[in-house]
């Protein structure tokens, strides 16, 4: 699957070649990381790290040629590393000196990064070819930036980016593996059906797979480079630090929280430990929306936790391209959401258990074109499995991250939109919108990742096919008169989750699987030989056979659950476009993503049966989407998600607030812009922030007091 999925990628690129003229340097660069990307071990976090370090080179460049724009790095120390600069000479054409320098930074960031990827022969030829293209010696190593050259500035410039990720506590050197971790439980052996293995059902525990591959399609074991493995995916590490490839997961990146971030603050850091391994914490969403199940008597937050699990088993019977249910998927009819619980009781009036659907109501009208949304009404199977898959590693398998940066492309070339930074000021040349849009969004990302990371390694959470295999093999329980009860079960649901009884087709030879339990759900990857031909479907399984809504040799994350990665990634980028945008709509009101019928891009099955086109009408109504698909794809429960959505807004708007602090020297001291002709006070930029009556023309558009409802008598 990488080669072929590398030679349709590479022969497009070859093909459009004649319209990279119509790009800035920053986007050739960035769809050149999103290649590599889509051919590189799935470690989202590793990658939104890749990004940002390669937005800061690109700004650094930026800033070096501009008069009001200060460095991040260059000439600064950032989190205790120093780059130093005595002053870059000024330059005839700052234009052209700006794409030399970020074409050399960016060919020796990205050569360094993705020397010991998967395809990395090829990376490395597109990356010079780039080079090529424009004019530039890629064999010019020259760091005398003094002298004025702009290459000799770019390869400065990511010298002092690649050291300083050295020492950002990443753990580069070790290829980003922790060898302290010890996992709380044994591993699961999926493809081996057995009585459940001891384990804790409050932490997350290894899979063991016979052909275990990341989701990008590369077999761990077969990736070595100078004697170290690629990634830490499936690896175990013994006691004396030494990798030894099992099949096994190893929980990715638990010491990411301890990765510098961008928009963190220090005062905010706190340190948690679980016996002898220590864990850096940046946002605590707090045991209180962590439930944890009483394994003897059931009681504290046993049922929070029986109900989560329960409502992602009983949503994967919507996966079932037979059931008729039809939706309408357009803006008219999804998004908008008012409100996120507050708690983990208000977790069950958000997911609605029987229909799969949060209480987004969607909107009537395009505020943008004033006319209704069209309806769009497809299978509901077809759309629930199609969404899964999008923004599951994003369309190409770029991970999450890297699936925002292609989102922010989406947007940049819009016609709808004016790229002024934040709706405000002066309309920016594509080049300086590039430079400072991905800046804002990969350090979004990054400290997401950082923050996701952070309470994941603290918590450890369990994942769906691990906790709903504990509590089947418990029992159920709900009625302490019925077979098989036992307080630390699962609760029954008719239709969905229910008791093997005598005469059951599950009943098995003499009825050996009597009084198991039994989901009626998606059926698994193991029910489809041939993905391109075959569904899987949904019917009564045992419990004990239950699977996410993912491949045979992938099952779930080898990472915890608790927060969601997904939830905290998309809200974070969906927070950073909206305020980088000044509009919380995508251009023209309306977003969308076509997904043909070609049974090529469920991947895990056939279908979908007929083009589903996923739309949203705001950034935040897509992020929503992207978080609740982790649900119906069961790779999350609810209580993974919604605090994920929190810790990405969160992170989002302190990631803009500072961005803008280094691009211009009129930013408050928070960051939030102050132009004299506009006020940032606007409940239309600024979510949440009160409408004002003060005569000011507060949203730039060149009207006064146009807020809604319009403003009377000055008030």
């Amino acid at each position: 699957m990488p080669t072929i999925r590398f030679t349709i990628l590479l022969l497009a690129l070859l093909f459009a070649r004649p319209l990279l003229a119509q790009k800035t340097i920053v986007r050739e660069w960035q769809d050149a990381l999103l290649l590599a990307m889509q051919e590189d071990l799935a470690r989202p976090h590793v990658q939104a790290r890749t990004m940002f370090h390669l937005s800061v080179a690109f700004y650094d460049a930026w800033a070096a040629y501009d008069d009001e724009a200060g460095a991040y790095l260059l000439g600064k120390n950032v989190n205790g590393y120093t780059c130093p600069c005595k002053g870059v000479p000024k330059v005839a054409d700052p234009e052209a000196a700006r794409r030399e320098a970020m074409s050399f930074a960016a060919y020796r960031i990205l050569s360094a990064r993705f020397m010991q990827s998967p395809q990395s022969t090829s990376a490395l030829f597109r990356f010079r070819d780039i080079m090529k293209t424009h004019g530039y010696d890629f064999r010019n190593y020259s760091l005398d930036y003094a002298s004025g050259s702009p290459a000799a500035l770019g390869n400065y410039i990511a010298q002092c980016v690649l050291q300083m990720g050295m020492a950002d506590g990443a753990h580069e050197d070790l290829n980003y593996l922790d060898p302290t971790y010890r996992p709380v439980n044994p591993p699961l052996e999926i493809a081996v059906p057995h009585p459940f293995p001891p384990a804790n059902p409050n932490h997350w525990q290894p899979l063991k797979l016979n052909r275990a591959i990341d989701y990008d399609g590369y077999p761990v074991a077969e990736c070595r480079c100078l004697g170290r493995p690629f990634s830490s995916l499936l690896d175990s590490v013994d006691k004396d630090g030494r990798v030894r490839f099992t099949g096994t997961q190893s929980f990715q990146g638990t010491h990411w929280g301890g990765v510098a971030p961008f928009s963190g603050k220090k005062q905010d850091m706190q340190t948690y430990r679980r016996g002898e391994q220590a864990y850096r914490i940046w946002k605590d969403p707090g045991a209180d929306f962590f439930p944890q199940l009483d394994t003897l008597k059931g009681g504290g937050t046993s049922k929070e936790f029986q109900w989560n699990f329960a409502l992602v088993a009983a949503w994967s019977a919507l996966l079932d391209p037979a059931d008729t249910a039809r939706w309408d998927v357009s803006p008219r009819s999804m998004g908008n959401l008012q409100a996120y619980p507050q708690n983990l009781a208000g977790l069950r009036d958000f997911y609605d258990l029987k229909s799969g659907r949060d209480p987004g109501a969607g909107r009537d009208l395009n505020p943008r074109t004033g006319q209704p949304y069209a309806a769009q009404w497809v299978s509901r199977a077809d759309f629930l499995r199609a969404a899964v898959q999008y923004w599951a590693e994003g369309p190409n398998a770029e991970t999450p991250p890297g699936h925002w940066l292609g989102l922010l492309h989406y947007v940049s070339d819009q016609p709808g939109l004016v790229k002024k930074f934040n709706g405000k000021g002066q309309v920016l040349s594509d080049l300086e919108w590039d430079v400072k849009a991905g800046f804002t969004l990969s350090a979004a990302l990054h400290d997401a990742a950082i923050a996701a990371w952070g309470v994941k390694a603290r918590y450890e959470g369990p994942r769906p096919v691990t906790a709903l295999r504990y509590l089947a093999a418990r029992g159920q329980c709900t009625d302490p008169k019925l077979p098989s009860y036992h307080p630390a079960g699962i609760p029954l649901i008719p239709g969905r989750i229910e008791l093997v009884k005598k005469g059951d087709p599950l009943a098995g030879p003499k009825n050996a699987q009597v009084g198991k339990i039994k989901f009626y759900a998606w059926k698994g990857p193991f029910a489809v030989e041939d993905p391109t031909a075959q569904v899987a479907g949904a019917g009564w399984i045992l419990a004990e056979n239950w699977f996410p809504y993912q491949s045979k040799s992938f099952i779930s994350p080898p990472f915890g659950g608790f927060v969601s990665g997904h939830a905290a990634f998309s809200h974070a980028a969906a927070t950073a476009l909206s305020l980088l945008t000044g509009d919380e709509y995508f251009p023209g009101g309306l977003g969308e993503f076509k997904i043909a019928a070609d049974n090529q891009f469920l991947r895990v099955e056939k279908g979908p049966s007929a083009e589903v086109a996923l739309q949203w009408a705001t950034y935040r109504d897509a992020a929503d989407q992207a978080s609740l698909s982790r649900v119906w794809g069961g790779a999350n429960a609810p209580f993974d998600d919604i605090p994920g959505r929190r810790l990405g807004m969160e992170v989002g708007t302190a990631a803009f607030r500072q961005a803008a602090g280094y691009f211009y020297k009129d930013a408050d001291r928070d960051g939030v812009l102050r132009f004299e002709d506009c006020d940032d006070t606007n409940a239309a930029v600024y979510p949440g922030a009160p409408e004002l009556c003060d005569g000011l023309d507060n949203d730039c558009n060149g009207k006064v007091d146009d807020v809604t409802p319009p403003c009377t008598g000055g008030q």
